[in-house]
């Protein structure tokens, strides 16, 4: 069936058995109604009503089609009640997307939502690549850095992440304890990518010797890795590094990174994309 236009014409005439009771409830002129009417008998090389004085009666056919409009007219409503009552719920599949590095972070207020939320799936995605909330990638994004700046999605402003530099009780032993006035004499781990947005490894770009930056990653799970092992001095979360880690100098502001909650425009306000931005926000506020 090709012309729904004309069947939703027909389903009304037989409902209200006139021209003009169809055009009422469609809300069109009753021209406009015959003409659909005309239309979908052509289509179908059969005739639909029988027209006389009083109104439209419908014959076998027309009879037969009503029965499908009015099943179609069913299924649409039943359909349109099951997504209303979804758009209502915190269930389903949720789709959320962050960098690697900030999985320790994140994992144990996820769980405490899953806990909180059992008919959800969450989805949780990360990478380098950036998922696109716009193209249905995502749900729930949470980005480090300048605010983002994509069309459509709904920015806030999550938490200040605090970065303070760290090195292995082993790479004291072996180096010496850092001090501000010697950190140009000591080995980092630093970015591959020298373009990169993380205000410390941008830091460490612009301050620290290149020949000191002796181990250099593309992902900061590696770069971390690298510290705790005691290849080099870096930049860690505070309250996230490993707690055998030495803090050798406290953060400064001018290597914090904000984070961002991102969501689109079109399922921000869906009560399941609701209660994981509140929870996400309840929960990490204090990493501030």
């Amino acid at each position: 069936m090709q012309d729904w236009d004309g069947l939703r014409t027909a389903f009304e005439v037989v409902r209200h058995g006139t021209v003009s009771g169809a055009a009422q409830s469609l809300g069109v002129h009753h021209a406009t109604v015959i003409r659909h009417i005309d239309a979908l008998e052509a289509r179908l090389g059969v005739k639909l009503f029988q027209r006389h004085a009083r109104g439209y009666t419908p014959t076998e056919a027309g009879e037969d089609l009503a029965r499908v409009a009015q099943a179609t007219d069913d299924q649409f409503g039943q359909l349109a009640a099951r997504l209303s009552g979804q758009g209502n719920a915190v269930s389903g599949e949720l789709v959320v997307t962050t960098l690697a590095s900030f999985t320790h972070r994140l994992m144990p207020v996820l769980a405490s939502f899953q806990a909180a939320h059992p008919h959800v799936r969450l989805v949780f995605r990360t990478g380098r690549r950036l998922f696109r909330l716009e193209y249905g990638e995502a749900h729930v994004a949470v980005r480090a850095g300048n605010p983002p700046k994509e069309p459509d999605n709904v920015v806030q402003k999550l938490a200040t992440l605090q970065v303070g530099l760290f090195a292995s009780p082993a790479y004291i032993e072996r180096r010496g304890m850092p001090t501000q006035a010697t950190l140009s004499e000591h080995d980092f781990v630093g970015p591959d990518d020298e373009q990169t947005g993380a205000p410390a490894l941008k830091w460490t770009i612009a301050n620290i010797p290149r020949e000191r930056i002796v181990f250099r990653a593309g992902e900061d799970v590696a770069l971390r890795e690298a510290v705790e092992n005691g290849v080099a001095l870096g930049f860690l979360p505070v309250g996230e590094a490993d707690p055998s880690l030495v803090q050798v100098l406290e953060p400064r502001e001018e290597w914090s990174a904000n984070l961002w909650l991102v969501t689109h425009v079109d399922l921000h306000r869906t009560a399941k994309v609701q209660a994981l931005t509140r929870h996400l926000k309840d929960h990490l506020k204090d990493c501030s």
